[in-house]
């Protein structure tokens, strides 16, 4: 006799996750959202959020990354579309696998960020993939990490929180243009798409 209630607890057990997984993704995007509203220097409004959208959330997307902690780094200027640059340095080499193809990246830490306390942890993870262009902000996306999250030398790196930089919405911000070793050769089909809006201009 096949015994079905291990069968049964497996698919609602399965089932419960991905639908928890969902809403904390859909919790994480909508507190993204009002984000903008309370911020009086962010460029979008209210009635501008309408114009956001996301890939359906994908936990195939959330990867354990081994990280490798670099020393001796150098302050670079990492160039912004503005034209002008900001000084990070290279914090830590990650490496995971996604869809079946070993990935690395770098992980780097803000020079201006690090001397604020709110700040001090704060990692950046600036990417480019090639959905870039096509269905997601052809200069690339964001995610944001914490140096507290590294525990037995792994980080978790959810792509599900890939966000647009605010050049994605108007002009007049100074963001980072990804480095090219953190161009990855495939398409990263989670986060944050395309803004469907009609592009700012500060005057």
């Amino acid at each position: 006799m096949i015994k079905l209630f291990p069968i049964l607890f497996l698919f609602f057990s399965l089932n419960s996750f991905a639908q928890s997984y969902s809403e904390q993704i859909a919790k994480h995007r909508e507190e993204y959202k009002q984000d903008f509203v309370k911020d009086s220097y962010a460029p979008l409004k209210e009635n501008d959020l309408q114009n956001l959208h996301f890939y359906d959330a994908d936990s195939t997307y959330k990867v354990s990354a081994m990280v490798e902690i670099l020393k001796n780094e150098k302050v670079f200027k990492m160039p912004t579309y503005d034209g002008t640059s900001k000084e990070f340095y290279r914090y830590a080499k990650i490496s995971f696998n996604l869809n079946g193809k070993q990935t690395t990246m770098t992980l780097y830490k803000s020079i201006a960020l690090a001397n604020n306390l709110a700040y001090k942890d704060l990692l950046f993870l600036p990417f480019t993939d090639e959905t870039n262009s096509k269905e997601t902000y052809g200069g690339g996306r964001y995610i944001d990490l914490s140096s507290k999250e590294i525990a037995d030398n792994k980080i978790e790196v959810d792509f599900n929180k890939a966000y647009n930089p605010y050049c994605a919405y108007s002009d007049g911000y100074r963001c980072p243009v990804p480095p090219e070793e953190n161009d990855l050769h495939l398409e990263i089909k989670a986060g944050e798409k395309l803004y469907t809006g009609e592009k700012k201009y500060k005057k």
